[in-house]
């Protein structure tokens, strides 16, 4: 199913996972990817007037949303950033897109930085919306990181430990990660957090989620250091984005800190905290809207 205004919804086959998402629109295409705790609705505020200037394919990754939850396995390879990278290419390709932009959220644009960097033959621009490489925020991580960042240490814990505690009240989870990492209530409709609750409310929802972030702290690093020590980096133009209010744009020196990982940054803070596309739907679509114009030069 699907909130997004004007949209099909899909289900696609790709490397024997079922795709769930929505299309719309017309135009060069554009890939957009959720972060946590959410589905492809969270774009609801803005992919419609995305959608009159490109062809908009909203997906949920493996282990969200109506996507297939596939059961992991023991070095979290099945949730790495790199097997999700790979359904999207896939995705596009069967609807016809070889080669196509891509903006991320939160967990979707970690799928972003890895797909730039595993198959930058295909993505011609990207976006990554309110974080800082994994590797990095590892790297640096420090009290005020973890106090943050707590859930990054506690879904990573072994199995069943966050899945059991997250189960006895998932709308309660859902709702309070909503408070916690936003800036700005009244942003969060109830049709949306009621499509994040239905979607958490199903066991293998939180036990691929807690999968996903396992994965994050074991193998993904493993590909990141991989990058490094073979000095790849994300050759396409990069927008950054940030919450003015979030914890992103505190911590880090972000446009710097990116430029560590890419060649071409670009970016700026947006009002509001962590959830850019709903907190801050105005200015986070007319910052997409220049960078993916196909007109683009060198934006800031």
């Amino acid at each position: 199913m699907t909130i997004l205004n004007g949209f099909t919804p899909f289900t696609r086959k790709v490397r024997g996972v079922t795709i769930a998402g929505a299309i719309g629109g017309s135009g060069s295409p554009l890939l957009l990817l959720h972060g946590y705790p959410q589905t492809h609705a969270m774009w609801h505020a803005i992919a419609p007037e995305l959608a009159a200037s490109f062809t908009v394919v909203a997906a949920d990754l493996r282990g969200y949303g109506d996507s297939d939850k596939p059961a992991d396995d023991p070095t979290h390879a099945t949730y790495s950033k790199r097997a999700m990278a790979a359904d999207m290419v896939e995705l596009m390709e069967q609807l016809g897109f070889r080669h196509f932009a891509v903006v991320g959220h939160d967990r979707g644009a970690r799928v972003t930085h890895r797909m730039c960097l595993d198959y930058p033959d295909r993505v011609t621009r990207a976006a990554v919306l309110d974080i800082a490489p994994t590797r990095y925020m590892y790297q640096t991580a420090d009290r005020e990181f973890a106090t943050a960042y707590y859930h990054w240490f506690f879904l990573i814990q072994p199995a069943p430990l966050p899945e059991r505690l997250i189960e006895a009240d998932p709308e309660f989870w859902v709702r309070s990660k909503l408070a916690h990492w936003g800036r700005t209530p009244i942003a969060f409709t109830e049709q949306a957090i009621a499509e994040y609750t239905r979607c958490f409310r199903n066991p293998a929802t939180i036990a691929a989620s807690c999968a996903d972030y396992r994965a994050a702290a074991t193998i993904d690093l493993v590909h990141d250091e991989e990058d490094v020590r073979a000095g790849r980096n994300i050759r396409c133009p990069l927008l950054v984005l940030w919450g003015e209010k979030g914890f992103i744009g505190r911590k880090y020196d972000v446009l710097n800190v990116w430029r560590e990982y890419a060649t071409e940054v670009h970016g700026h803070s947006v009002p509001g905290g962590h959830f850019l596309p709903e907190e801050a739907p105005a200015e986070t679509l007319a910052a997409l809207q220049r960078f993916f114009a196909p007109s683009s030069g060198r934006l800031t």
